[in-house]
């Protein structure tokens, strides 16, 4: 039963006797990147502009590099991250799509239909 309350912010469960569940897109862009961080060969997540400049005045954004789309219980995923030196970008872009993917929908219940990733660079 799933309905757009706010915008930005899904309902994930309406239950009469013991209430809403509701869910804003960026917690999932939060568990997206958190995700993709776990994964070896992944150095960071690379934001844009307005990340970046937030984060220089120490605002930190969990949902940095990761940018979804919630339609319905469909989600999708754009991650753009930087790769470690010496990995195969294949071989970590595989990587991340499946955890990103599993873990979104495990802790949310939605289901994830793309994770696109980006290579914006390569670190150490």
């Amino acid at each position: 039963m799933e309905k757009t309350m706010e915008q930005n912010t899904y309902v994930l469960q309406d239950d009469d006797s013991f209430g809403t569940v509701k869910i804003a897109d960026d917690v999932v862009a939060a568990i997206g990147s958190i995700a993709a961080t776990e994964v070896e060969g992944v150095v960071s997540m690379a934001g844009n502009i307005g990340n970046e400049l937030a984060s220089k005045m120490g605002v930190k954004s969990l949902a940095k590099g990761v940018k979804v789309e919630v339609n319905g219980k469909n989600v999708k995923a754009d991650i753009t991250l930087i790769v470690k030196y010496g990995y195969s970008i294949p071989a970590i872009s595989q990587k991340v799509q499946d955890k990103v993917k599993s873990t979104i929908e495990s802790m949310t219940g939605l289901n994830v239909t793309d994770v696109n990733i980006r290579v914006a660079g390569v670190g150490m």
